[in-house]
C-alpha cells in the first residue's frame, strides 16, 4: 500500500530521536538531514558535542584558528560514519551571487532551505584567517540510511521529524537542542512514551 503514496523529502528537517530509540550514537539526538531521496539519507548529530574544540581541531589539521568566536565552540559527533573525515555545517558562501550559484568551496553540498555542507579543507583554510562562514557547525562523521531505510525506521516510530530552525542549530547551546527541536512539534520529552504505540 504505501508505493502508492509519492515519496517523502525530508531534507532540511531534524530527525528527533523518540525515546524508545536505544542505539548509543542515536539516543536523544537530533539529525540535520542534508539530504534525502529515493536512494537514501545523510544528515549530521546537531546536539552531541565532543571534547575537541575547534582550536583543538584546527590545530590537529596544522592551521591557526583567527576566529575567536569559533575557537572554543565544541567540534560534534555527526554520526558513526566516517568518524575520522570532518563536515562542515555552514550558512551560503558565494563567490559572486551575482554571476553565480556555486558555493565558494571545492566540494559542498548545497541543501535547499538555506545551508550547505562541506567536506574539503578549504572552508577550513577560510575560517583559520579570519574569514569563511559566519555560523557554522562542524562534525566528525556523519549519518546515513540506505534506500527506503529510514522510511521504515519512520514506520516504526524511531524518530520524529520536523522543518529544520536554523536558531535550534547556530542559536542554541547543544544540550537544549533536543528539547528546542521538540517544542517546533508543540512537544515536551515527557510527552513521549519509549513504547512504539500499535493499534
Amino acid at each position: 500500500m504505501a508505493s502508492d503514496s509519492a515519496p517523502i523529502n525530508l531534507t532540511h528537517h531534524f530527525l528527533i530521536a523518540m525515546p524508545g530509540l536505544e542505539d548509543e550514537s542515536f539516543a536523544r539526538s537530533v539529525i540535520y538531514l542534508c539530504e534525502h531521496s529515493e536512494r537514501g539519507a545523510l544528515g549530521l548529530i546537531i546536539n552531541k558535542p565532543t571534547d575537541i574544540t575547534l582550536k583543538g581541531l584546527f590545530d590537529k589539521v596544522d592551521l591557526s584558528l583567527l576566529r575567536e568566536d569559533l575557537s572554543g565552540e565544541p567540534v560534534f559527533q555527526g554520526g558513526p560514519v566516517q568518524t575520522d573525515r570532518g563536515f562542515v555545517l555552514h550558512e551560503p558562501l558565494l563567490m559572486n551571487p551575482a554571476e553565480t550559484d556555486e558555493s565558494a568551496y571545492a566540494s559542498t553540498m548545497v541543501i535547499p532551505g538555506g545551508l550547505e555542507m562541506t567536506t574539503s579543507k578549504d572552508v577550513l583554510e577560510a575560517l583559520s584567517t579570519g574569514a569563511g562562514p559566519r555560523r557554522v557547525l562542524i562534525t566528525l562523521g556523519y549519518s546515513s540510511w540506505g534506500e527506503g531505510q529510514l522510511e521504515s525506521e519512520l514506520a516504526e516510530n524511531a524518530w520524529l521529524t520536523v522543518g529544520a530552525d536554523l536558531s535550534v542549530i547556530f542559536d542554541t547551546p547543544a544540550p537544549e537542542r533536543y528539547d528546542r527541536a521538540l517544542a517546533l512539534l508543540g512537544l515536551q520529552a515527557w510527552m513521549l512514551s519509549p513504547e512504539a504505540g500499535h493499534a
